[in-house]
């Protein structure tokens, strides 16, 4: 159903939510950072002291507070398998490759404001981006490494780095030129080795959110190259020191996607991303919600060649489709 408060959307139509709620209104979703929204919640998050938050969004039925400001409509071209990633995977994805500075943000918000997918280069010279991590998001970051490199009009290399051999395949297909194994391969020592610099990366993608993937990151950097990281980091010391930053001229960035503020920012791009790959590279498995529970099982030993499943549910543009799930 939908509530009073929301306009111009009705029961039976294709939305896609990012996964915070947000009010659209206040300083943050106004200057595009909608995941800090004051009024804003995240889908799977709640305070186990108070109640506060709101459940996962992996359920026949949803509810959306600020539903007007929170939910996008779906572009009628769109199939749904794809246009789920717009909240969440692509997004973030997108995000950490936009941050690592790429191509020139500034100019990538102007096309998209006219609708346009142009892009305006701000360097010259090969560049190498290297993603340290290749599960969904990591995979999507990826894909959106190969579409802002192409638009930065500078040849670039897109560099991956896992040790699941589906997940380094698919890379493979989403735009890595090159793939190691953080497992097997001397990574710090091959990238020095193709890099422009020859001394290491002049980007690097951090989607992994652990010590050792952090510790990676910054190994794999040449002196004055950018960081950017999107893993959630839930440990107490980083792996990157003030002293170790400053001896490495290193520019870093990290922080929460601002899914819907980047859905309605860079909506062109995003679909342009989109259009590059065939959505079963991402989505190795269809499940029914039954099937869950030992599908995250199955995700989490690394077995069956799963790389994201999508939630069988309901009916869709001849698509079955639900959410998301396993990232």
């Amino acid at each position: 159903e939908v509530g009073p408060d929301t306009h111009g959307l009705a029961v039976g139509d294709r939305v896609v939510a990012p996964f915070t709620t947000n009010c659209g209104a206040c300083y943050f979703c106004t200057h595009h950072l909608s995941c800090r929204c004051k009024s804003g919640q995240l889908f799977g998050w709640v305070d186990e002291s108070t109640g506060a938050g709101l459940q996962g969004a992996q359920a026949e039925y949803v509810r959306v507070p600020l539903a007007q400001s929170t939910l996008m409509p779906v572009p009628a071209h769109l199939p749904s398998d794809r246009a789920i990633l717009l909240g969440d995977i692509l997004a973030t994805g997108f995000f950490c490759a936009l941050r690592g500075g790429i191509c020139d943000a500034a100019a990538l918000h102007a096309a998209s404001a006219a609708s346009g997918t142009s892009g305006t280069a701000t360097n010259s010279g090969p560049l190498m981006v290297v993603v340290i991590g290749c599960g969904p998001v990591g995979l999507m970051a990826v894909a959106s490494a190969a579409y802002l490199g192409a638009k930065s009009g500078r040849p670039t290399t897109v560099v991956a780095v896992d040790a699941v051999p589906e997940r380094m395949a698919a890379a493979k297909r989403l735009g890595a030129k090159h793939v190691f194994s953080f497992r097997t391969d001397n990574v710090v020592e091959r990238v020095a080795e193709l890099s422009p610099s020859q001394t290491g990366a002049d980007v690097v993608l951090e989607v992994v959110g652990q010590p050792a993937a952090m510790k990676l990151a910054y190994d794999c950097m040449r002196p004055g190259g950018v960081l950017s990281s999107v893993g959630v980091h839930a440990y107490e010391h980083n792996q990157i020191s003030p002293e170790g930053a400053y001896d490495k001229n290193l520019t870093f960035t990290t922080g929460r996607c601002p899914a819907r503020s980047l859905m309605a920012g860079h909506l062109p791009h995003l679909l342009a991303v989109l259009d590059s790959f065939d959505p079963t590279v991402l989505f190795t498995h269809r499940i029914s919600l039954d099937e869950a529970p030992e599908a995250y099982k199955v995700f989490n030993e690394q077995r069956d060649g799963m790389i994201k499943c999508l939630l069988v549910l309901g009916e869709a543009d001849g698509v079955a489709i639900a959410a998301p799930a396993l990232d």
